[in-house]
C-alpha cells in the first residue's frame, strides 16, 4: 500500500508517497481503507519540523473518514467486550475514528478527563496516521455514520474541536458570541454556537473566508485589518461586549482582542495553540470577572455531531474548499506550509477500490 512519510522534520524533499507495508488489524481492531483525509495545522507542522511533539518518520493525518475491511473481533480476542463492539460494525460501513489515544491510567484519566491526558498520543504526531491507504483502528474508537457524506465525516474531527469549546464556554440561547479566526476551527465552532442558538459574529482578516462565515449563517462578519475593534464591540453588541468569545488563532494579538471585546462576566474560549508568548495585565480579567477556559479536543461528542449531519441540521460541505487525489499530498502540503489562505480545509482523496 502508498503511505505518504516525512522520514525527517523541516525539508520537503524529504516528504514522498512511497509503498509501504499494510497494516494487520489485532483483537478488538478493524483494517480500514481511508476515503478522504483532511489536512490539519498539526500536519502542517509535522511536515515543517515545528512539531515539537512528531518523531520521525512519521505518516501525518488525524482527520479522516475510512470504510472497513475486517473486523478482528470477538472470536479473536475471546471477550464479551470485543464480541459486542464487533457486533456494532460489518465490512463495508462508512467511519470515522477518534485519533486521540489515552493511557487510561494517569491523573486526568482516572479524573474522567481522557481529552486531556498527560500522556496523550495523537494519530499523525506521536503515530502514524491517516496520510496512507490503510489503516487500523480499535473498534471502541470508531463511529459508524449511515448517510452521511464521506467527504463530511472527516471533518468531524476538527468539527468537535469548536464544538467542545463551545460546550466548555456554556454557551447558550440568544446570547452574543464572538468568534477571532475564521479558518476551518473558527468556522466549525460558529456553526456548534449556532446549534445552541445563539448569535455569532466572526472576524479574520481574509475577505473570502468573511464571505464564507457570512454564507453559512453569520449574525455578522468583522474584517479587522480594515475594522477597530472598538467598533464591533458597539455596532453588535451596543458597547456591552460579548457574552462568549471563542480564540481560534493562537495569536497574542487575538487573545488581546478577546479580553477587550469581551462583556462583564463572559466567558472565554481559547481554542487556538499559541506558538508566541503574550503579555497582558491581569487586573482586565480581574475588573471584567472573567473566566477563562482552554479547550482541547473531546472524544465524547463525535456521535452528537454524527447525527447533526445525518439529519441535516449543519452542513459543513462549504467549509471543504478543495479536494486532491492523495498522490498529490505532498504539493498541497507545501502549498498549506507556504501560507497560502485561498483554501479552507484541503481533504486528500483515496482510490476507493481493492
Amino acid at each position: 500500500m502508498r503511505a505518504l512519510q516525512v522520514t525527517e522534520p523541516g525539508c520537503a524533499e524529504v516528504a514522498e508517497v512511497a509503498e509501504v507495508q499494510a497494516p494487520r488489524p489485532g483483537p478488538g481492531e478493524a483494517l480500514l481503507r481511508v476515503r478522504y483525509a483532511g489536512i490539519c495545522g498539526s500536519d502542517i507542522q509535522t511536515f515543517r519540523g515545528t512539531q515539537p511533539f512528531a518523531s520521525y518518520p512519521r505518516v501525518p493525518g488525524h482527520e479522516f473518514s475510512a470504510e472497513i475491511l475486517e473486523i478482528h473481533g470477538a472470536d479473536d480476542a475471546g471477550d464479551a467486550d470485543n464480541a459486542a463492539r464487533s457486533a456494532r460494525f460489518a465490512p463495508g460501513d462508512i467511519v470515522t475514528g477518534v485519533p486521540y489515544f489515552e493511557d487510561g491510567t494517569c491523573y486526568s484519566c482516572r479524573r474522567g478527563l481522557v481529552n486531556a491526558c498527560m500522556h496523550n498520543e495523537t494519530m499523525g504526531v506521536h503515530r502514524d496516521g491517516s496520510f496512507q491507504e490503510l489503516i487500523t483502528m480499535p473498534l471502541d474508537r470508531l463511529h459508524r455514520a449511515d448517510g452521511v457524506d464521506p467527504r463530511d465525516l472527516a471533518l468531524v474531527e476538527p468539527f468537535s474541536i469548536g464544538y467542545h469549546a463551545v460546550l466548555r464556554a456554556g454557551v447558550r440561547e440568544g446570547e452574543r458570541v464572538l468568534v477571532l479566526g475564521a479558518g476551518a476551527i473558527g468556522l466549525l465552532t460558529m456553526l456548534s454556537a449556532r446549534t445552541r442558538g445563539a448569535r455569532v459574529w466572526i472576524a479574520d482578516v481574509v475577505p473570502s473566508r468573511l464571505e464564507l462565515a457570512a454564507s453559512l449563517g453569520a449574525e455578522g462578519t468583522v474584517d479587522l485589518s480594515s475594522t477597530p475593534l472598538a467598533d464591533v464591540i458597539a455596532n453588535a453588541t451596543g458597547g456591552d461586549g460579548f457574552d462568549v468569545v471563542c480564540e481560534a488563532t493562537g495569536l497574542p494579538v487575538s487573545f488581546l482582542n478577546a479580553i477587550e471585546a469581551a462583556a462583564v462576566g463572559a466567558r472565554l474560549a481559547l481554542i487556538g495553540n499559541g506558538t508566541a508568548e503574550v503579555t497582558f495585565n491581569q487586573s482586565l480579567l480581574i475588573k471584567k470577572e472573567l473566566t477563562v477556559l482552554g479547550s482541547r479536543n473531546s472524544r465524547d461528542v463525535f456521535p452528537a455531531l454524527i447525527e447533526l449531519l445525518s439529519t441535516g441540521q449543519v452542513d459543513v460541505s462549504p467549509i471543504r474548499t478543495a479536494i486532491v487525489p492523495f498522490t498529490e499530498a505532498r504539493t498541497a502540503l507545501e502549498e498549506a506550509a507556504g501560507g497560502s489562505t485561498s483554501e479552507v480545509k484541503v481533504l486528500l482523496e483515496f482510490p476507493n477500490g481493492p
